[in-house]
């Protein structure tokens, strides 16, 4: 080959790389023309590629998007993205992710314990005392902001939990917690190490002392099945019963169980007349509630595959109501003769508890969301409705209009069943995302108050369960919020 005929191949090459516009703007950073070549024809094994003259102004969004490589600001080097974990150090999206979410929790853990929570601008309890004396606050709206300051001071302390069997409490890990009508009773659902599940009932008396301390009151009451819903039942009295709904197992088909409270040796002074142990076969359940409702009484519902299904505990009499997606999420109202129920599908319907037939108008309200309703709270006027779904939305509807009046933004979900506390005493709503952190927001205005990391590193397996009460401990506690994870039990209490 010619010289001549050897520089007129080189030449179009040439006049590319001097018309590239991000070159035109770079034209002193050599590694923006080069790196790209060299990770073509690299075979290094860590994936690692050098930036050889990248300049520390430069920041990563200067640098050219690759496809398959990942550029670090930090050590200003491109690595490759590995699709599987077949290599010895892989370094993938996910793996990015997580050193991302990582440190942004261990920097709110740190400014959580340094104290440096700021509250919105003009947020203080001098101002609200000043505007309270003029006449510009009237005594509720200033009980309601001094609670919403409380809330982004609370500081978080560890509780000691006791029990009879120490190595169990150091081995089980908490799934799930379940405050009582009065705050003074957590009901606990507990991943046992060898398999399953078993429970007990923490009483919260000694929570408000200065070191927290609480007792575990437990059972042999033990179960291999999953837990899918539970609630308190008041059978006897209040919160005599927990109400609890297992997956099927093999042969075995799923059941709701009313397990009495009294089983559990000392969990409630006062109460130790024998209570009524009941299960009742039913197809795998996601959801169920017990009604308060005098229309409705001694009644328990379970939301199943595509059908609604109403118990009579005393009598035995069941009522099906069929639906077009499974029932994910369900609550009776107290006022109203009313059943309120979360789909799969979004669809948010009530269903009138005196329609015997599913004749024409029994669904009473219609709500839709745009993805699957894990959660729902009636508030207690019983005029609107708010519910979380799996797209991270939680809404707020006036049922008179069936219209969404307030949005609350920053939860997390993509696919988890997770619950939705909502406490209008203190006006406050709470929520755990797939994040697995915890957000407050105000009930009135949807401001997010604060923003609790977990105490362990983010984990699908880890995600906190809590618990919200404006009497924490019974009558006479403070407002506070309790967290389990893992093995743990911590207290955030209003200073």
């Amino acid at each position: 080959m010619s010289k001549s005929s050897w520089q007129s191949r080189r030449r179009p090459g040439r006049r590319g790389r001097q018309q590239n516009p991000w070159l035109r703007q770079h034209s002193g950073q050599r590694y923006a023309t080069e790196v790209p070549q060299d990770l073509q024809d690299s075979d290094c094994e860590d994936g690692e590629v050098a930036s050889t003259s990248a300049s520390s102004s430069t920041g990563a969004s200067s640098v050219p998007d690759l496809p398959g490589y990942y550029f670090d600001p930090e050590k200003k080097r491109y690595f490759r993205l590995l699709p599987g974990h077949n290599n010895c150090n892989p370094l993938t999206k996910e793996s990015i992710r997580q050193k991302e979410m990582e440190s942004k929790r261990l920097k709110l853990l740190e400014e959580d314990e340094q104290k440096k929570k700021v509250a919105r601008m003009g947020f203080n309890a001098s101002s609200f005392l000043q505007k309270s004396r003029l006449g510009f606050l009237n005594v509720t709206s200033y009980c309601r902001l001094a609670h919403e300051l409380r809330v982004s001071c609370m500081e978080r302390k560890k509780v000691q939990v006791q029990s009879s069997d120490p190595s169990a409490l150091a081995s089980d890990r908490f799934n799930l917690i379940l405050a009582d009508t009065n705050s003074d009773r957590l009901f606990t659902v507990n991943d046992v190490k060898v398999g399953g599940s078993k429970y007990g009932i923490i009483s919260l008396q000694g929570l408000n002392t200065p070191t927290p301390k609480v007792n575990m009151h437990e059972n042999l009451y033990f179960t291999n099945r999953k837990v899918n819903s539970v609630c308190w039942a008041s059978l006897n009295h209040l919160d005599s019963h927990i109400l609890l709904c297992l997956m099927g197992l093999a042969e075995t088909p799923g059941c709701a169980t009313l397990l009495p409270a009294s089983l559990f040796v000392g969990s409630h002074p006062g109460t130790d007349r024998p209570g009524m142990l009941c299960s009742f076969r039913i197809p795998g359940a996601w959801s169920c509630a017990w009604s308060l409702n005098i229309q409705a009484n001694n009644c328990f519902s379970t939301g199943l595959s595509r059908r609604v299904l109403l118990t009579n505990v005393v009598t035995g009499h069941r009522q099906t109501y069929g639906t077009n997606s499974d029932v994910l999420a369900q609550q009776f109202a107290v006022m109203t003769p009313l059943l309120f129920n979360g789909c799969r599908s979004g669809e948010i319907f009530a269903i009138d508890l005196r329609s015997r037939s599913q004749g024409k108008g029994w669904k009473a309200t219609r709500l839709f969301h745009d993805s699957a309703v894990t959660s729902m709270q009636i508030l207690q006027e019983e005029q609107c409705l708010m519910a979380s779904d799996m797209a991270g939305k939680i809404k707020l509807w006036d049922l008179r209009t069936t219209k969404c009046i307030r949005q609350y933004e920053g939860h997390m979900n993509e696919y988890a069943y997770l619950p939705l506390h909502v406490h209008e005493e203190e006006g406050i709503v709470v929520a755990v995302g797939q994040d697995c952190y915890t957000r407050i927001w105000s009930l009135h205005d949807a401001h997010l108050l604060r923003t609790i990391p977990s105490p362990y590193p983010t984990s699908k397996a880890d995600i906190p369960s809590v618990a919200f009460s404006s009497r924490l401990g019974g009558s006479r506690g403070a407002p506070g919020l309790l967290m389990a994870v893992r093995q743990d039990l911590y207290c955030f209490s209003y200073s």
